[in-house]
């Protein structure tokens, strides 16, 4: 099953996990304290440049005759689509330009131009998924109601459909996400009343989307109608696959741990932060990449300090790794293929019964526990070694093990234990108190 006990999981005391939010406390507050008028002036120009490339996509679409020029349109509008949605709509919904006090770029004000209710979207995403990141039962994100994507998920004869139902969710992924945001705030209300409030105030928006998208702006271009209603319709699959590739590609790869319900208890502010950290991943991305992801290339920095402008996420990482760096923890990022590819694999093999899968859901790529290192990992560092590591060092090794187990010999036997040695000397050029002191 997923993991329970955090501290025995991250192989670090409760001083550690304390020391370690205090840190990250400090990251917060001087980022907090540091904004100002660079800031603000990025999410001023950042609407700015999407609007204006959104004007001149629809131009593009309406004024040419060719093919190219449709091209050239369609590709601006779904990246114009992109960019409001993700680096405007979803950051500011979270409150990260609140400070500012403008009432056109506020949480409570901004509402995305797709088809779900960012004030639904806010309850299940900005509460319910960033408050219980990851916990079964808790965090409706995990898969997304649809997707299996930890074995501690019991298998259904349904989800031997889940690589179609996979293309689907990333072709209609607004719809999705506002269908998620109304079940999740309609199960919060009791009345029929209140839950048909709820229904009639998400089909309006839909009303005014497709009015907008596919009535509105078609009939603007006149004759060529039909061209910039396709446009439309493109621009928005494209914009939805795209989304749904940095959200997954941040929460389902190999490393974005699951937990148990058991895990909350007594949870202090310093164990969510450890939560965030082991829950999340990042994928490596340039300047461009960050801002065509809304920065949600640093999705462990967003779950982190999620109210935290996302231009301030490239340094915030920085300070992030360092402090992974000193506590041996992992810090999971890799290319964007790569995320995407370990994504994929785990969406195809979770579509089958558990018995045709090699791994237990204590240790396998997607899922772990702490009672994974009751065997494999533990032992590695106890036989091998004799010296106490962190998590990341113990993960390190506990891959090194099953070398060994492989049946190695000899002279290469021998080098995988200087190795397994090289790794734990480089975790421990910072002090880690109590690494593996907890675990069985």
């Amino acid at each position: 099953m997923a993991i329970t006990d955090i501290a025995v999981y991250a192989h670090l005391s409760k001083e550690d996990i304390e020391a370690l939010g205090t840190e990250l406390d400090a990251i917060h507050r001087d980022v907090s304290e540091s904004l100002g008028g660079r800031d603000a002036a990025y999410i001023r120009r950042t609407i700015r440049f999407q609007r204006a490339l959104d004007t001149v996509a629809r131009l593009l679409i309406a004024v040419n005759r060719n093919k190219t020029g449709w091209l050239l349109g369609t590709a601006a509008l779904a990246a114009a689509k992109s960019i409001e949605n993700m680096e405007i709509g979803h950051n500011v919904s979270h409150g990260q330009w609140d400070w500012m006090n403008d009432p056109e770029i506020h949480s409570t004000t901004w509402e995305w131009d797709m088809v779900g209710l960012s004030t639904q979207w806010k309850y299940s995403h900005n509460f319910r998924h960033h408050l219980y990141t990851n916990v079964l039962d808790m965090d409706d994100d995990i898969g997304f109601g649809v997707m299996r994507v930890t074995r501690d998920q019991e298998w259904r004869p349904s989800h031997l459909a889940q690589p179609l139902q996979n293309l689907l969710l990333a072709t209609t992924f607004e719809w999705g996400i506002g269908l998620h945001g109304l079940y999740a705030d309609r199960d919060r209300v009791e009345t029929k009343s209140e839950k048909r409030a709820l229904t009639q105030a998400f089909l309006r928006k839909v009303s005014r989307q497709a009015i907008k998208d596919y009535v509105l702006f078609p009939a603007l271009s006149g004759k060529r109608w039909r061209r910039a209603l396709t446009a439309n319709v493109t621009a928005n699959v494209v914009r939805n696959a795209w989304a749904y590739v940095v959200i997954f590609c941040g929460h389902f790869p190999d490393g974005a741990e699951k937990f148990t319900p058991a895990a909350l208890e007594d949870e202090t502010k310093s164990e969510w932060y450890l939560r965030q950290m082991l829950g999340t991943a990042n994928f490596d991305a340039g300047p461009t990449l960050a801002f065509a992801s809304g920065n949600l290339c640093y999705q462990i920095e967003h779950h982190l300090f999620p109210d935290l402008p996302s231009n301030r996420y490239a340094e915030i990482a920085q300070r992030v790794r360092a402090l992974c760096d000193k506590y041996d923890l992992p810090y999971t990022s890799g290319s964007l293929l790569r995320q995407y590819l370990l994504t994929m694999r785990t969406i195809h093999k979770l579509s089958v019964p558990d018995r045709f899968l090699i791994a237990t859901s204590d240790d396998a790529p997607e899922t772990a526990s702490e009672r994974k290192f009751q065997t494999g990992a533990a032992l590695a560092v106890a036989e091998i070694s004799g010296v106490t590591t962190g998590l990341r060092t113990a993960l390190r090794n506990g891959r090194i093990r099953l070398e060994l187990e492989a049946g190695l010999e000899g002279g290469r036997l021998r080098r995988t234990a200087a190795r397994v040695r090289a790794n734990i000397a480089g975790s421990l050029r910072a002090p880690v108190t109590s690494a593996a002191s907890s675990v069985g």
